[in-house]
């Protein structure tokens, strides 16, 4: 039995003007609504597990869908939101109105969900109970079908292999964050 997971590509919504708080919510949202780039050539072992696998499953965020489509030409796929990557503890309002690029927010909002801020979001403790179901999930669908293959996202699917390497599954090698990353969970 095999699990693969793979990072989407990157985003055509590449913006890092810094934004106050208030404006990153409408970053956030135009990133999660828009589709990946193009490449010319996709990593072949990407390509070969989302076309071989017996099953193909990704998030049901723009990004994942399109990725699994330009590794595949299209093959049906079956999308669900278990896969989403967690979502940040944004404030609504502006903090001083301070200006950060959206990467300094998201990775000090990242930061700050791991301390337990989580501010009406998914916190930690839930993320890792949904962590928990999407890795049952997967390990269901790989006993049925053999291989199953999930175009996610990088810090879900770190969360994702952290759990699997708790349940036993082992990958020759480690999970990354980077678009296009391709790791295999065997048991």
């Amino acid at each position: 039995m095999e699990i693969t997971l793979i990072r989407h590509g990157r985003s055509i919504h590449t913006d890092q003007t810094p934004v106050t708080c208030k404006e990153l919510h409408n970053w956030v949202k135009k990133y999660d609504g828009v589709s990946i780039f193009e490449e010319k050539e996709y990593p072949r072992e990407a390509i070969k597990k989302a076309t071989e696998a017996n099953v193909l499953l990704t998030s049901d965020l723009k990004r994942a869908k399109d990725s699994a489509s330009f590794l595949t030409k299209g093959r049906q796929v079956e999308s669900h939101s278990i896969f989403r990557e967690v979502d940040l503890p944004i404030p609504s309002g502006n903090v001083f109105g301070i200006k950060f690029s959206p990467k300094t927010w998201l990775t000090l909002f990242r930061i700050l969900w791991f301390c337990g801020y989580s501010n009406n979001n998914e916190s930690l403790s839930h993320a890792q109970e949904r962590v928990k179901k999407a890795a049952q999930f997967l390990i269901n669908e790989a006993r049925k079908h053999e291989s199953v293959t999930v175009v996610g996202h990088g810090f879900f699917n770190l969360l994702v292999a952290k759990q699997l390497k708790n349940e036993g599954w082992i990958s020759e090698n480690k999970q990354s964050s980077k678009h296009w990353s391709c790791t295999t969970y065997n048991k």
